[in-house]
């Protein structure tokens, strides 16, 4: 049913602002696309894009993410998956029991207290590089959820929506217990602490991890660029090098990693 990760969408006051971090960030150049009530950038990569969206004016679209700013304020707002057709998912993930809003060309869905879209699949053209293309953001490497139950997670996330569950692990180390969803060519992380029993709570959307092909040239050029980044170090995973950005644009947090050929095959 679900192809792949079409993108995740950014809620911010200032798009002006949020634009030109993003694109310092990424160091490429986005597609800008007013209408709707909202006006959009898209920063695209070949397994999704980022979408940062504000409200501009009277519109359906503008409507929703005053809603959203309203509510929860500047943030990660919605993730879209990619399907072949949008009113056969949308009527199989409602008979499974989750809450969607079908339109025409989209569905909304809601699920453990986030909202996500079902979009037809598409393809868009990377955007291009404003600095040396080494040090460009690459690609989405996964997308972070917190959950406070990850037996609902595998549940909703697994079963509902059909993701495929490729490892499910706990590390007392950590104090977590990690879901990790194949969605296309990225990953849909689901986190969990060890610490706390299970609740009912919702689940909330924890961050971004980006893939860059030269880290210290891409930390480099982020520091130079006014980020607030940390050193270079191994990451968790075993052949991986990751840095932070601390101050990432409308308050999403963000990691860049860099994965070698054998991490990759894993």
């Amino acid at each position: 049913m679900i192809t792949g990760l079409d993108h995740v969408a950014l809620a911010v006051r200032d798009l002006d602002a949020a634009v030109d971090g993003y694109r310092r960030l990424f160091g490429r150049e986005p597609e800008l696309q007013p209408g709707d009530g909202a006006k959009r950038a898209w920063f695209a990569f070949p397994n999704m894009a980022l979408e940062v969206i504000a409200a501009d004016g009277a519109g359906p679209a503008g409507d929703r993410v005053r809603a959203r700013i309203d509510a929860a304020g500047e943030g990660l707002w919605l993730a879209a998956f990619a399907v072949d057709d949008v009113a056969g998912a949308a009527r199989l993930l409602a008979r499974r029991g989750l809450e969607v809003d079908a339109g025409d060309a989209v569905a909304w869905v809601q699920a453990s207290g986030l909202t996500f879209v079902l979009t037809k699949a598409g393809a868009r053209p990377t955007s291009p590089p404003v600095a040396d293309e080494a040090s460009a953001v690459a690609a989405l490497d996964h997308i972070v959820v917190h959950s406070p139950n990850p037996d609902r997670a595998v549940g909703v996330y697994g079963a509902k929506f059909g993701l495929d569950l490729r490892l499910d692990r706990a590390n007392e180390k950590w104090g977590a217990r990690q879901l990790f969803f194949r969605c296309g060519e990225a990953v849909f992380e689901v986190g969990s602490s060890l610490k706390t029993p299970p609740t009912d709570g919702p689940d909330g959307f924890g961050g971004l991890a980006w893939r860059v092909n030269d880290p210290n040239a891409a930390q480099a050029r982020m520091a130079a660029a006014g980020f607030d980044v940390s050193e270079v170090r191994e990451g968790r995973k075993p052949g991986t090098k990751v840095f932070t950005v601390r101050n990432a644009p409308g308050g999403a947090p963000t990691l860049m990693i860099t994965q070698n050929a054998e991490a990759v095959a894993t």
